[in-house]
């Protein structure tokens, strides 16, 4: 099978459209289909109004061309796949393909992203080729940012065909792909629809609000924090009852039939039009008043919504300072109050029933673990918390005395209440993923604190993971960067920044700074700044390679971290900025010398004016820009031509140690340092000055944010220069530090950082 270049998508509704904009995002060219070209242009013209956004930049769009199965469907013989996101009818897909196969590319893969229909019966009648190119790729919604991608092959389907389309989700996609059987529903869905059946079960028993499901369905067992309500009126509660539906009428099993048996209120819900966000109510309602909006939520037994109440469970509250995702669920599932009652009586049903039907659905249980892990954004899967919770406590407290075969068979060895499924987390699905795990499974880290920790990736690399809360940046991060530097340099070949968490690093330790700002210790945040600094500096010149592998948010302190690597390797969802104006600062970690340097270094040589160039870095700074993805990263200026971009977030450090080998062995020498870059002097000071004067004179800031704009200005003239000129490095960093001093003996300053600690949003006072 030849590589995908090009992708036709049948069918422009809300997952077709996603789809297709998902494919743009990774690079291909990409053809939107619908039953006319204006229909398609519609679907397309939605996707972009779409929060989240599903394209990773404005431009991205642009990759996709539109047309009609009327008078366009032969252009699919240009492309290398063609996946099919029409109605859920199997007559209407059928009939779909039948016109679609005299069109297909002998090579071409052609696939369905039904969530449900058997995929060996849409491809019936098709010819022999056909079906050896057919399968399933069954996308989880919204496609940009949940990574599962469940593959399903029929009988008849070529054997190299899904190993391509495997590597082809994996790599190109970024994709966790799954192999599932063709059953109902495939993996994800019939594990997860089970379980919230469950759970609206207990709430059609009038046992537990609304309010009380999604504190314990939430991050404190280790999903998301839209929990189970605000996820369904995210999918949409027509989609529910669609998908129970179809699992009700194509299971074998009269009694398992029964199980995905939703409550009444489902229906009446469905009925009145409450099916969720995309109607402006469903379990929750925004109802908007005085200016200002209230969420409410729905009263099941009235059928009319209520202001919001905080749920009262005192054992969520004592599990919190529980780290550990596994002991915190064995303490809440055992426990002796509602929350362990509920638990019991919706996850331990819901764990039998994934060990009953997983030999029926699935290659193995480690598969079953990354779907619901990748599709539905469980920290453990159902047989990590079967080991979790304990084999002997689920089964008790499912009211199984004749366990299902895999866990018979899990006993017969062991001691009683001491089987496990597995000794530690499910493997990786190939041995090039989850780098970093593997290299701490293998061997010690090489140095380690409460902030940071060195760890041998082989090869001669050296990785810096941050492992503090949200990645926050304090003296025990900037100590060990220093140490990573000096052991690379002594021991390794190339040293890699990044870790697993969802967080590259959010910046630094905000709360120590307000503290030692409010004691007057000026002379302490001096120090703070100086050791971060020469710390970033230390990465620009280190003696070997240094590749940073940013993911998720890198922000402030850990922005300027990513820009002083010598190269780039970013997750595409990486989310980097310079957002220290919010917290009523500018950045001192070398961020403000390096993004001037940056931008006035593309100015042509002999360039009469800098000020578009310095004004750029002004801009980026002082509205405190983040990028939405990795290549709005690079249209930003953040990340470079010579960076590069991971699609799958799990591939991310296997591709940053490549990255740094190829450095190390092309003979890499560091930079030397600066002492020639460009600054405006008075002239572009006087500039910048006047475009903050005038955004001010606008209403578009407040006093305090043109006071950080005229201080900012100051920096990027290079201080009190009567003209343009070029400075050293350090020049900059000396002013970077004095302004940043001076904002913190400010009091808005200090409010600023108060509330950014508080509520996590900027301030502008």
């Amino acid at each position: 099978m030849q590589r995908i270049h090009s992708v036709a998508v049948l069918g422009a509704g809300v997952m077709g459209a996603q789809i297709a904009a998902h494919a743009a995002n990774a690079g291909l060219s990409v053809l939107l289909l619908d039953l006319d070209a204006a229909t398609a242009r519609d679907g397309l013209r939605r996707a972009r109004k779409l929060k989240p956004d599903p394209f990773f930049t404005p431009g991205t769009a642009g990759r996709i061309a539109t047309g009609g199965f009327d008078n366009e469907l032969a252009r699919i013989a240009e492309c290398d796949w063609v996946v099919e996101a029409v109605v859920e009818r199997l007559d209407v897909k059928q009939e779909l393909l039948a016109r679609v196969e005299p069109h297909r590319a002998p090579s071409a893969v052609v696939s369905s992203n039904t969530s449900g229909i058997p995929i060996a019966s849409l491809a019936a009648g098709r010819g022999e080729a056909f079906r050896r190119h057919w399968l399933g790729t069954h996308f989880f919604n919204p496609p940009r940012y949940l990574p599962l991608l469940e593959i399903v092959p029929t009988g008849d389907t070529d054997p190299a065909v899904v190993d391509a389309m495997v590597r082809f989700g994996d790599r190109a996609l970024g994709k966790g792909v799954v192999v599932a059987k063709d059953t109902p529903n495939f993996i994800g869905n019939r594990i997860g629809m089970f379980g919230v059946t469950r759970v609206l079960e207990q709430l059609a028993g009038d046992a537990f609000t609304i309010e009380e499901i999604d504190a314990m369905t939430g991050p404190a067992i280790g999903r998301p924090r839209s929990a189970t309500f605000r996820t369904l009126d995210i999918a949409g509660l027509d989609i529910l009852a669609h998908v129970a539906a179809n699992l009700a009428e194509r299971l074998e099993n009269a009694a398992e039939r029964t199980s995905f048996t939703l409550p009444r209120l489902v229906a009446d819900m469905v009925e009145r039009g409450w099916i969720g966000s995309k109607a402006g109510a469903g379990f929750y309602r925004k109802q908007k008043a005085a200016g200002s909006s209230e969420i409410l939520t729905l009263d099941p037994r009235t059928m009319e919504y209520r202001a919001r109440r905080s749920p009262r469970l005192p054992a969520l509250d004592a599990a919190a300072a529980i780290d550990d995702h596994g002991e915190r669920i064995r303490t809440l599932f055992r426990g002796k109050d509602r929350v362990g009652e509920f638990l019991r009586a919706t996850l331990a049903p819901t764990l039998v029933y994934a060990a009953e039907v997983a030999p029926a659905i699935a290659r193995s249980i480690d598969d079953i673990d990354r779907a619901m892990r990748w599709g539905f954004g469980w920290e453990l899967g159902p047989f990590e918390l079967w080991d979790a919770i304990g084999v002997d406590a689920v089964l008790e407290a499912a009211g199984r005395a004749d366990p299902p075969a895999l866990v018979r068979d899990l006993q017969r060895p062991a001691a009683a209440g001491t089987a496990r499924f597995r000794e530690g987390a499910s493997p990786p699905r190939a041995p090039d993923l989850q780098l970093l795990r593997r290299a701490k499974d293998d061997r010690p880290p090489v140095r380690r604190n409460a902030g940071a920790s060195l760890v041998d990736l082989g090869d001669g690399v050296l990785g810096l993971e941050f492992h503090s809360k949200m990645n926050a940046i304090g003296g025990d991060t900037v100590a060990m960067m220093k140490a990573g530097v000096e052991e690379a340099s002594s021991n390794f070949e190339a040293l890699v920044i990044g870790n697993d968490a969802p967080a590259f690093s959010a910046g630094a330790n905000l709360m120590l700074l307000l503290l030692e700002a409010q004691e007057e210790n000026w002379d302490e945040i001096d120090l703070m700044v100086r050791t971060f600094q020469s710390a970033v500096l230390g990465l620009r010149y280190a003696g070997v390679p240094v590749v940073a592998a940013p993911a998720g948010l890198a922000l402030g302190g850990g922005c300027e971290i990513v820009l002083h690597a010598d190269r780039v390797q970013a997750a595409a969802e990486t989310y980097m900025g310079q957002v220290e104006v919010g917290a009523g600062l500018i950045p001192a970690g070398c961020g403000t010398k390096e993004l001037l340097a940056r931008f006035t270094d593309r100015a042509p040589s002999g360039a009469a004016d800098p000020l578009p160039y310095i004004q750029r870095a002004f801009e980026l700074i002082g509205f405190g820009k983040v990028s939405t993805s990795a290549g709005d990263a690079r249209r930003l200026g953040l990340l470079r031509g010579t960076d590069a971009v991971t699609m799958n977030r799990e591939r991310l450090l296997t591709d940053a140690k490549a990255a740094a080998l190829n450095l190390a062995r092309a003979g890499y020498q560091p930079p030397p340092p600066r002492n020639d870059v460009p600054v405006g002097g008075a002239g572009v000071r006087a500039a910048l000055d006047l475009g903050v004067h005038l955004a001010w004179r606008g209403g578009h800031i407040s006093d305090y944010d043109a006071h950080i704009g005229r201080t900012l200005s100051r920096i990027l003239a290079g201080g009190d220069l009567p003209h343009a000129a070029t400075v050293s490095e350090q020049r900059l960093l000396d002013l970077e530090r004095e302004a940043f001093l001076s904002l913190c003996g400010e009091r808005k300053t200090q409010e600023r950082i108060a509330h950014v600690l508080k509520t996590g949003k900027p301030l502008r006072n």
